[in-house]
C-alpha cells in the first residue's frame, strides 16, 4: 500500500484562497502585519485584534491591512498558518504513529490528540479563523478529511471514510473545544480519552 506522500501533499496550508507567489516586498510587508498582529495577541489577547489594531500597530493604513488579508478571517488563518503547515508535514510524512509507518488505527489516534495540542495553543485564534464556513472551505479542512477518510478506509473499507472523517473533525472544532475547557471544565486529558473511546465506537 502506498504510503501518505504518494497520496497527499501539503496544501495551502490554512489559507482559504491557495499560496500566492508574492514579491520579496509584499512578503516582507505580509510578514511586518504578522509581527504586529501577533504583538496584539500577546501583550492584549484576542480580543484586542482587529484590522485597524494591526494597522495602527504596524504603522500602516487599514487600507493595506485588508488588501494583504481580506478580513478578519483571512488574518487568522495566516497567523495559523506556520503551526499548520509542521501539523500537515507530520502526518503526511513525519515519523510514525502520526506519519506513515503506524498501523492506520494508531495514526488516526495520534492525529486527534495532535489536534487537541494545537486546539490547547491557538483554539482562540483557530476559533475566530473558523467563523461561519470558512473551515470547510479550507484547503487545509480538505487535506485534513481526506487523510482520515484514507486511513478509516483502511482500517475498514466497507466503513464510509469521508462521513466519518468529517464527524471526527466536527468534534475538534475550536469552538466546541473552548466551551468543553472553559463552559464544562473538561481536562486535555478527559478530551483524548473521549476521542479514543470515539475512535473505538466508530471504527470498532
Amino acid at each position: 500500500m502506498p504510503g501518505d506522500h504518494d497520496l497527499l501533499s501539503p496544501l495551502t496550508l490554512s489559507s482559504r484562497d491557495g499560496v500566492k507567489r508574492e514579491r520579496a516586498d509584499a512578503a516582507r510587508n505580509r510578514q511586518i502585519l504578522l509581527e504586529a498582529a501577533g504583538r496584539i495577541l500577546r501583550d492584549k489577547g484576542i480580543d484586542a485584534l482587529s484590522m485597524d489594531a494591526v494597522a495602527a500597530e504596524a504603522g500602516v493604513g487599514i487600507g493595506t491591512v485588508y488588501r494583504r488579508f481580506g478580513d478578519l478571517q483571512g488574518l487568522a488563518y495566516a497567523l495559523i498558518d506556520d503551526q499548520e503547515r509542521e501539523f500537515q508535514a507530520a502526518f503526511i510524512s513525519g515519523p510514525p504513529p502520526l506519519g506513515p509507518g503506524a498501523p492506520p488505527q494508531e495514526r488516526l489516534c495520534a492525529f486527534l490528540r495532535r489536534y487537541v495540542d494545537r486546539l490547547t495553543e491557538q483554539a482562540e485564534l483557530m476559533a475566530t479563523a473558523e467563523n461561519g464556513d470558512a473551515r470547510y472551505r479550507s484547503g487545509a479542512y480538505n487535506l485534513q478529511r481526506q487523510h482520515l477518510a484514507m486511513l478509516i478506509t483502511q482500517i475498514d473499507p466497507e466503513r464510509d471514510g469521508g462521513y466519518l472523517a468529517d464527524a471526527l473533525l466536527a468534534v475538534l472544532s475550536a469552538r466546541l473545544y473552548l466551551h468543553q475547557r472553559a463552559g464544562l471544565e473538561m481536562t486535555v486529558e478527559r478530551l483524548n480519552a473521549g476521542l479514543d473511546q470515539l475512535v473505538r465506537g466508530v471504527i470498532g
